[in-house]
């Protein structure tokens, strides 16, 4: 005996689907519009289908662990290998040449801010912020780091 309500439009080709628009960061009010159900309906089958909430899950973690590497490189800076054809003594070659892209504040702070919530709040007056320890720690991982980038 099935539910109340219409019979579920779900098929199992969905969850490659929905892997894939969450790799593009869909929510679920998107997901419900691409497959043309309700929101109700996508929270629905994440719940009780294991493969369709596997898929979704998969998809956003992917696609987070993407952008938390490309704000880490953006906090930290970066190089980049750039390859481009050239004429060189009259004759068409490649060209590879590395650009630096330094450290950008704004993706620092906004890391920190994330990451160690507690030594970089807004809040300079907050007696749990900027700890010793903390300080510190930091200080200690920014050398490291100085010393393994060879500066």
């Amino acid at each position: 005996m099935t539910g109340p309500g219409r019979p579920s439009d779900f098929t199992l080709d969905m969850c490659e689907q929905a892997h894939n628009y969450c790799l593009l960061g869909a929510t679920n009010d998107e997901l419900a519009q691409f497959f043309d159900v309700s929101p109700r309906t996508i929270d629905r089958w994440i719940a009780e289908r294991a493969d369709f909430g596997d898929a979704v899950r998969s998809g956003r973690v992917a696609a987070d662990a993407r952008v938390a590497r490309g704000l880490y490189g953006r906090a930290v800076g970066y190089d980049r290998t750039v390859e481009r054809m050239a004429i060189v003594a009259g004759e068409l070659k490649p060209v590879t040449s590395t650009i630096h892209y330094p450290a950008n504040v704004q993706a620092c702070i906004f890391w920190l801010r994330n990451r160690r919530r507690q030594t970089w709040r807004d809040t300079p007056n907050d007696p749990r912020s900027n700890t010793i320890d903390d300080i510190a720690l930091l200080e200690a991982a920014a050398e490291s780091v100085r010393h393994h980038d060879g500066d």
